[in-house]
């Protein structure tokens, strides 16, 4: 009894009252680590983190059974480790630092400045479209999602400005220096013009398409990318998602597209509330003509 009751008293003397200072101290921490996993995940270094974490368990497997000479070898490449992390990681560690500068204390937890850009930037979009179709002047744009588009954009021109119609419709002007690539857009602002994409490798893609269309496939084929393309020979309007092309849309099945794509959240709260204010309108007459569907 004397043991149990002087283990308790160890175990108590162990453990320490968390205070404010711990609570904000292990918020901070879980806020890096969060940032830093969703940094992995958005680009192609996920690959790469895996690999040392898969370096890590065989350093430590290789100490557990006794393999002193790989194990040797392996501790001293852990030794300059760090330096080659910085050197991988230099451009996703760059971008964390330029996004934590530009962000204030309230726009840590939320995206709400992002997401009025983003649909901001769809409505100008939409705009720019519908006069680049009416001319058939070639269009392709790249919204960036989770996959970031780094090796793209080196291959362009790197700009920092928001979506506007006037300078789409000019950076697309086929007299222009940049009009044969592609615009990318990244949080709702203009990160990249006359970028080159990867071409699609579908053997069945139609032969009606040109380059444009299948670099906008390719792109949507190598990553979780939105492209918006306006055809040159007929004006049409399309868009790629996941290596499928959606064709000769119209302006508002365009918005109505990219808004789903890109601004899924949103979309979802405000069409259940809008839904019902238009049953409202026509006295409940949509819900009759659905209920006649259904019977």
């Amino acid at each position: 009894m004397e043991g149990i009751l002087y283990l308790l008293q160890q175990l108590k003397a162990m453990v320490t009252p968390i205070g404010i200072s711990d609570i904000i101290d292990i918020l901070i921490m879980a806020f890096i680590i969060y940032k830093l996993i969703m940094l992995i995940r958005r680009t192609s270094s996920g690959a790469v983190a895996k690999g040392v974490l898969v370096f890590i368990v065989v350093l430590w497997v290789s100490s557990m059974i006794g393999l002193n000479t790989f194990n040797f070898l392996l501790g001293k490449l852990v030794e300059w480790g760090g330096v080659a992390l910085v050197v991988i990681f230099q451009p996703e560690i760059r971008r964390f630092l330029e996004q934590m500068g530009r962000t204030t204390l309230g726009q840590v937890f939320t995206h709400a400045e992002e997401r009025n850009e983003l649909d901001s930037a769809i409505t100008q979009t939409v705009e720019a479209y519908t006069s680049l179709s009416k001319t058939k002047t070639g269009a392709l744009m790249v919204f960036e999602r989770k996959n970031m588009l780094e090796e793209a954009i080196k291959t362009g021109t790197a700009l920092d400005c928001s979506v506007n119609a006037e300078l789409l419709k000019n950076i697309f002007w086929n007299k222009a220096p940049l009009h044969d690539g592609a615009v990318i857009v990244r949080g709702g602002r203009i990160v990249g013009a006359g970028c080159m994409l990867p071409m699609s490798g579908n053997v069945n893609l139609s032969r009606e398409l040109g380059m444009r269309h299948r670099a906008g496939i390719g792109a949507s084929e190598h990553t979780d990318a939105v492209v918006a393309i306006v055809s040159e020979e007929t004006g049409s309007i399309s868009v790629a998602v996941g290596g499928m092309l959606k064709r000769h849309l119209a302006p508002e099945t365009l918005e109505r597209l990219l808004r789903n794509e890109l601004m899924p959240e949103k979309e979802q709260t405000e069409t259940p509330a809008r839904s019902k204010l238009l049953n409202l309108l026509r006295g409940g007459k949509g819900e009759k003509q659905n209920d006649e569907k259904n019977h």
